[in-house]
């Protein structure tokens, strides 16, 4: 006997609502009494962010969604830009903690506005409607930033650099990264524990190896940082290779990406 179909509805909406996305996604092969539960809106708006609606105000994308569970996971399906299409806000899908990617064109890039070293075009793969193309440099240093108060609070994040590399791509091998909070270290001092990552994949044992991702494009992990209250200001991201200055080029850039562990 369903003895979970003699619980009212409402009842056991509430206790999935204290579960997981995942729980309560798969919840409903346990019993036909928790289908419809974990089905319901009550339970998927307590898995969004509570400051969702203000987040999808401030996107031009079109959402369709007639329950918060489409909701939920159209937002960890596909991203929507929000900040003018500055950033690119997702969910993600274990957890429901939030995602920001922010775009090439808001990341500081030395000599980024110099036409000789890099240049910014669209690409048909990317989210944002620049893509930073580098074309030649010898000192390769860029930051991104984003507000912890934006964040999911309690949540470990960590911070990938998301690009691409151009056919004859050089000079690429490793470069440091690191992560801090802007109110508490010093760039000095974070640079001193930096880590050494490799963009090209050709790492050695103490390097940090870049990954292809489901959408096409390559990511490396740059640093990571807890995120408590969300009471930090802000916390920054950078990449550099100032110290080796040989030539470098063919690195695309789409952006930083700040997402949970």
């Amino acid at each position: 006997m369903d003895y979970f179909r003699l619980l009212p509805e409402g009842c056991i909406s509430e206790i999935l609502s204290f579960t997981s996305p995942k729980d309560a996604a798969s919840s409903s092969a346990i019993s036909l009494g928790f289908k419809s539960a974990a089905e319901s809106d009550v339970v998927w708006e307590k898995f969004l962010p509570s400051d969702y609606q203000h987040i999808i105000s401030s996107s031009n994308s079109f959402l369709v969604s007639p329950s918060k569970k489409e909701l939920y996971f159209s937002l960890c399906d596909s991203p929507i830009l929000t900040d003018g299409g500055k950033v690119s806000f997702s969910l993600d899908k274990k957890t429901g903690k939030k995602c920001f990617m922010v775009a090439a064109r808001e990341l500081v890039i030395s000599w980024g506005d110099t036409p000789h070293y890099w240049g910014w075009s669209s690409h048909p793969d990317s989210r944002f409607s620049e893509v930073a193309n580098l074309r030649f440099v010898c000192w390769l240093d860029m930051r991104g930033k984003i507000e912890t108060g934006i964040l999911s609070k309690r949540t470990k994040y960590a911070v990938y650099l998301v690009f691409k590399l151009a056919n004859g791509f050089y000079g690429l091998e490793t470069a440091n990264a690191f992560v801090r909070f802007v109110g508490r270290e010093s760039n000095n001092e974070a640079e001193e524990r930096a880590s050494v990552v490799s963009l090209s994949r050709r790492e050695g044992p103490s390097e940090k190896r870049s990954k292809r991702r489901v959408d096409g494009w390559m990511e490396i992990e740059m640093g990571n940082f807890f995120n408590d209250a969300g009471e930090d200001g802000d916390v920054e991201a950078r990449l550099m290779e100032i110290r080796r200055l040989f030539a470098k080029g063919g690195l695309i850039v789409q952006g930083m990406e700040f997402r949970p562990e």
